[in-house]
């Protein structure tokens, strides 16, 4: 027990703890540790926030200014259209073949020797074809500089006159001549040609080679000379049956006279007035139907009826067609004119325009992440020059552009049919706009490499 005044051990105890909380606080820690810990937890703290706020700061000018990757472009290659098919009637006549110049590149490299033939290729009665021939041989042994040179007076008599009863009552062609009619050789030539006169074929013949014998003799030599082996001529006319040629020997045959000057000018000439002959009418008349320029008629009667024919049209092929053919064994002139127009008609009407596209077609589109879109469209309408169904191909060519703004040239689609080619550019339809802030912000992983931003 405690005296009076003397301390109580508790009390004093409790009062020591009471300064000392005093002066060191209530967690026992000395006042200049704390300041000093204080001090260093604001440090922190100001660092963490500088820290942060860099890195924000850093973060969202990386985002607003780094690289998107590209628009993704898809493509749809345009279907290829097939253009019409063209077949050639089979004509109802013994035999015939067709060449044509000037379209190897669409038809083949055969078409300027033969294209097209029928039959069986035999020898075929052809009738006053046959004074195609006689012209040609006539003007081996006498030539004509020109077409329109006049060439020696031909003088006929008595025997050449006496020729027109002779054919008269055979039934041929025949034209006036009167005795001691004289005319040149050309307007001889033509009063055989163009009405076909067999009293004029027999005597310009005989006038020019002295005899029907020294004519066959040269008429035989020239053929050997042009390798025409399919063809026999045993007169100078064609009232003959014996007088027979291959489809093959008279395209030659018509490709020769269509190159001489003289003869090319009179088988075009619809009609004639020749002193001594009169007026004089072309028995062919196609002259000037479907492109037609000439040859030659033949007729021996029903089943007998022949043409051959050369034949000149513009197909937008370039340079125009030159079409050489004949038609043998047709049932009336009328079929074979029928048969020779159509065929005519068909192989122009087989080079054809064939639309390959239409101004503002699809062929693709671009997309980006962000979610704007725009079209490929063709940007020109466009068709390309075929024969028949000849494949086109085609081809496209895509770049990426500078810029993806409304109508920005991107490429191009080309088809190519045989020899021709056209191309049309392809274009963007609508615009790409730039990713906005938001979405940049937000989409990071979008976006280019953060460490390659910060070097």
């Amino acid at each position: 027990m405690t005296t009076p005044g003397q301390p109580v051990d508790g009390l004093s105890d409790f009062a020591e703890l009471m300064a000392h909380e005093q002066e060191f606080g209530g967690d026992g820690i000395d006042p200049a540790v704390r300041r000093r810990r204080r001090r260093r937890g604001l440090i922190i703290t100001a660092v963490c926030i500088v820290l942060l706020l860099a890195v924000t700061g850093g973060y969202i000018g990386w985002a607003l200014t780094a690289p998107v990757n590209p628009p993704a472009v898809t493509t749809r290659t345009p279907e290829v259209p097939v253009g019409t098919a063209v077949a050639l009637a089979a004509p109802p006549v013994a035999a015939s073949a067709i060449s044509i110049a000037g379209a190897d590149a669409y038809l083949g490299e055969t078409a300027s020797a033969t294209w097209s033939v029928t039959g069986t290729g035999e020898p075929f009665p052809i009738a006053s074809i046959t004074k195609l021939i006689t012209a040609l041989v006539i003007l081996d042994a006498s030539p004509l500089a020109s077409a329109d040179d006049p060439g020696p007076t031909i003088t006929f008599g008595k025997a050449d006159h006496d020729l027109y009863d002779v054919y008269y009552v055979q039934g041929a062609t025949i034209a006036p001549m009167p005795t001691g009619t004289s005319m040149s050789l050309h307007d001889a030539l033509a009063a055989m040609l163009i009405p076909s006169a067999s009293n004029y074929a027999e005597a310009l013949s005989r006038q020019i080679f002295g005899s029907q014998g020294a004519f066959l003799g040269a008429t035989r030599a020239w053929l050997a000379s042009h390798g025409l082996t399919g063809t026999t001529i045993t007169e100078p006319t064609g009232i003959s049956p014996s007088n027979t040629s291959t489809p093959a020997d008279l395209l030659a045959i018509a490709k020769l006279a269509a190159a001489n000057p003289a003869i090319a000018q009179i088988v075009a000439t619809p009609s004639i007035s020749i002193p001594g002959a009169g007026q004089l009418y072309n028995t062919n008349g196609l002259l000037g139907t479907a492109g037609i320029t000439g040859l030659k008629t033949g007729n021996l009667g029903e089943g007998t009826h022949s043409l051959l024919y050369t034949a000149t049209f513009d197909v937008g092929a370039g340079a125009p067609l030159s079409v050489t053919g004949v038609v043998l064994g047709g049932a009336s002139r009328e079929s074979v004119n029928l048969t020779v127009v159509g065929a005519l008609e068909s192989i122009r009407s087989g080079f054809h325009q064939v639309p390959v596209a239409t101004a503002g077609q699809e062929v693709g589109s671009i997309s980006t992440p962000w979610g704007s879109t725009a079209t490929l469209v063709i940007a020109e309408t466009a068709s390309i020059l075929t024969w028949s169904d000849t494949p086109i191909e085609l081809t496209m060519d895509i770049e990426t552009p500078p810029t993806y703004r409304d109508g920005t040239v991107v490429g191009s689609v080309t088809w190519t049919a045989g020899p021709n080619t056209v191309t049309a550019p392809v274009k963007i339809m609508g615009s790409i706009d730039p990713p906005t802030e938001w979405w940049r912000l937000t989409h990071p992983s979008e976006l280019g490499s953060l460490m390659d931003a910060w070097g």
